[in-house]
Formats: C-alpha cells, sequence, structure tokens
C-alpha cells in the first residue's frame, strides 16, 4: 500500500505537521491591514528618523501584541467551551424567527466578545446544483450566558452548515475559535400560501375499520335490556337465570375511515433549475401542506396515501403529518419520466403539480374515468393589452411574488444564473375540479 508523506515522517513530526495543517490565522482582514500599515510605517520612520512616526506606529504594534496576547490566552482556555445551538422547530421560510445560542457563561477579559458564527450552504428544494453560501452571526453581550441568531431563507429547502464559537475584540483586529463545531442539517419548509380549505365527500373512497375480538368466547358482552334494544338480541338463558332480560351486543367497533388518495408530482428541471422553478415547486409544497393540515383538522379520522416521485407516504395522525411535512420541505425536482403505475381507485384523486410537469396532462388523461381534483402553480402572466385586462388583474390579486433581494437580506448568496429571469409558461391543464395559484419571481 501507498504511504503518505506524512506516514514517512516520525510521530512527533507527523503531529506537528498536523498542528501546521490545522493552523488557521487569528487576524481579521481589518487586524492584517492594521498590522502591514504599521510595520510599513515603522521600517519608513526608522529609515527617515521621524522620531514621531516611530512613537505612533510603535504604540499600535504594541496594542496588537497586547490585544494578541491576552486573546490567544483566553482562547485557549475556551476551547473545551460547549455551547447550545437551538433552532427553532419546525422550521419556516420567512417566518423571522431566531435561533437561541446558549452556554456562554465563561469570564471574558475587558474589551472581547463572544461571537457565534453559522456557516454553511443552503439548497433550495434540496437541489444539489444549487447549493447558495450561507453566513449568519451574532454576539452575545458581556455577563449575559445566551444570545439570538438571525437565521432565516428565503423559501423552503435544506441547510447544511457548521456552528462555532469565536473571541474577537471589540476593535475587529482579531478572531480567536474556541469551543466545539456544531454540525447541522435544517429542512425549513415552506411559508404560508394563499388558498383556500378545501372541503371533500367524507364518503369519497371510505372504508370501514373494525376492531373485533379474536377471542371467540369474548365475541359478546352482556348488559341490562333497555327500551329500543332488538328483540333477537335477547339472550334468554341468560335472563332466567338471573330473572332480568339481557342483551347480547357486539364489541365491533365500526368506524367510517376516508382514505384519501394525493399525488404530489415534483417532476421539473432537476439540473440546476431556475429560481422561477423553484419557487413554483415552493408554492405547490406551501398548498399542500394547507390541504393536509386543513383536512386533518376538519376530520381527524382522515388517512391520507400521499404519493410523490420517490416515495410513497401513510399519514394516520399527526406525528405522520409533522414527519411527512418535514420531508415534504427537502423534496426537489424529478427528471419527467413515463407512468408505469396510473393511481387506482373509487374516491377523487388530489393531485399537486407546477407548469414544468409536462407530462401533468398526459397523466391527467390517463387517469379518466376516475375524478381528479387538480391544485397547479403557474407563472404569472401579466398582459398589457386590453382584451386580456381582466384576467391580468385577477391574476395579480392572486399572486405570490417572491423578491430576489430576500437572499441577501436572510444571509444567502445566490447564484449569478438566479438574477436572469427564466422563461416557463404556463400548462394548459383540464380536470375535474382544478385551483390555480400564480407565482412570480421579483428583483
Amino acid at each position: 500500500m501507498a504511504k503518505s508523506a506524512e506516514d514517512n515522517l516520525p510521530a512527533g513530526g507527523a503531529s506537528a505537521m498536523g498542528r501546521r495543517l490545522r493552523f488557521r490565522p487569528v487576524f481579521t482582514p481589518v487586524g492584517a491591514a492594521v498590522l502591514i500599515i504599521a510595520l510599513v510605517v515603522l521600517i519608513r520612520s526608522l529609515i527617515a528618523r521621524n522620531a514621531y512616526e516611530v512613537v505612533l506606529s510603535s504604540a499600535v504594534l504594541l496594542i496588537l501584541l497586547f490585544l494578541g496576547a491576552i486573546g490567544a490566552w483566553k482562547a485557549k482556555k475556551l476551547q473545551t467551551l460547549e455551547t447550545g445551538w437551538k433552532p427553532p422547530f419546525p422550521m419556516t421560510a420567512n417566518a423571522g424567527e431566531e435561533s437561541l445560542v446558549s452556554g456562554f457563561d465563561a469570564p471574558i477579559p475587558l474589551f472581547f466578545r463572544l461571537h457565534f458564527i453559522v456557516r454553511g450552504r443552503f439548497s433550495p428544494a434540496d437541489s444539489k446544483n444549487s447549493n447558495c453560501p450561507v453566513l449568519a452571526e451574532t454576539s452575545v453581550p458581556r455577563g449575559e450566558a445566551a444570545g439570538r441568531l438571525a437565521l432565516d431563507f428565503p423559501m423552503s429547502g435544506v441547510f447544511r452548515g457548521d456552528g462555532f464559537c469565536r473571541l474577537r475584540d471589540i476593535f475587529g483586529l482579531y478572531s480567536f475559535p474556541c469551543g466545539a463545531t456544531q454540525r447541522r442539517t435544517l429542512k425549513i419548509r415552506s411559508a404560508p400560501c394563499f388558498g383556500k380549505n378545501h372541503h371533500i365527500n367524507a364518503q369519497s373512497g371510505a372504508e370501514d375499520r373494525r376492531n373485533k375480538s379474536t377471542d371467540n368466547e369474548e365475541r359478546y358482552y352482556m348488559r341490562e335490556y333497555t327500551p329500543g334494544d332488538r328483540f333477537r338480541d335477547i339472550n334468554w338463558k341468560s335472563s332466567e337465570k338471573i330473572d332480568t332480560l339481557i342483551t347480547r351486543i357486539s364489541p365491533d367497533n365500526q368506524e367510517k375511515v376516508s382514505r384519501i388518495d394525493v399525488y404530489f408530482r415534483n417532476f421539473g428541471p432537476s439540473q440546476k433549475p431556475s429560481l422561477e422553478a423553484l419557487w413554483l415547486l415552493d408554492r405547490a409544497k406551501a398548498r399542500l401542506s394547507l390541504f393536509l393540515r386543513s383536512l386533518k383538522d376538519e376530520q381527524s379520522s382522515y388517512v391520507f396515501h400521499v404519493r410523490a416521485a420517490d416515495g410513497s407516504w401513510e399519514i394516520e395522525d399527526q406525528d405522520d403529518l409533522d414527519a411527512f411535512l418535514e420531508e415534504l420541505a427537502g423534496f426537489s425536482f424529478y427528471p419527467p419520466q413515463n407512468e408505469t403505475a396510473i393511481p387506482q381507485g373509487a374516491g377523487d384523486l388530489y393531485v399537486f403539480s407546477t407548469a414544468c410537469d409536462l407530462g401533468l396532462p398526459g397523466f391527467l388523461l390517463a387517469c379518466n374515468p376516475r375524478p381528479v381534483s387538480l391544485f397547479i402553480v403557474q407563472p404569472a402572466v401579466r398582459e398589457k393589452n386590453a382584451a386580456n385586462k381582466n384576467a391580468a388583474q385577477k391574476t395579480e390579486t392572486e399572486t405570490e411574488t417572491f423578491r430576489k433581494r430576500d437572499f441577501p437580506a436572510n444571509g444567502c448568496i445566490p447564484f449569478p444564473r438566479w438574477l436572469v429571469k427564466g422563461k416557463i409558461r404556463q400548462l394548459g391543464v383540464q380536470a375535474n375540479m382544478v385551483e390555480m395559484l400564480y407565482a412570480e419571481t421579483m428583483i
């Protein structure tokens, strides 16, 4: 087996090399600039024999040395500092929520503050080719053990990053690492969307759920006869023994459960999707979340069978719903594919999709004669001619707008290609019921 260059070094040399490789500069850009300027001025003043500049540059260098020595000494003591980073759960886009950072109760020298920094990459819709850098930072005032970190995201997706602590002076000259690094993967859910609560027919796809006793001896239980009971249920033998009418009652618990089939079609441009496409997918997620939550609140016995491009889920209770919504935040686009299994059933099929789903018309045709309720997110089209003026005004009132400046406002650096407006056309579809939601992006 081939050995690396470090394998050929002695143990002490290998550890020293590891320490050198792990070395990070403690000067900030401002501190490095001050140091260079002070050295240049000192050398220049010594050559020119300018006493005033010698004193001034020497004083600056002494201050840098003093602050550096104190910071290095204290940062070494804070290497075992255990900080807590607790993001809000669930984490929702554009919610303005703050993360709690705690554990900063260690004594800090004068002129220094503890800073907590989060750095990582945010993937809208968890797109592998769309990871934009994220940086957020907060400082903890002296004498306080906890602080708040403003970490927000403009749309749904997945954030993967690290949280770490730094000891910095108030002049911005030094930044010393301290404490342990915390790695997090956060799923950001979609912000709430426009849309009305959708009421469905409770008889659609209903099925009986029976909880039956397996022991034949306990097939029935007895109680005293009450007016209204059927005569054929009276247990005459038992009634004769105790001289009281006894009625047989079946313990079978019959509960109507409405099974609802939902298909989330996250098909679209999987390679370098435009920001417009990602926003349409985000709004489709938000509409699906509203649909599931509103129906679950309306009737807790509803059971959802949700199918998407990458799997299927059975949602029976609130815990299942919360777990699915957490996964939904990370759904990305999948390339279009031929439908091999069209969902079959007697009840309505509820389909959620976007204008990026070019195979949607063919899918709806293949579902015939099963009734389909379609919720589709279309790009907003603003017509200027008089013939389409009324339609344009209606579209504008129902349009959900994403502003691209929200990326830098939330500490995210967008890709340059996202600044160019993508061209997505509205998709012509027909179904038994169609609800359209319009979305657009603006600077």
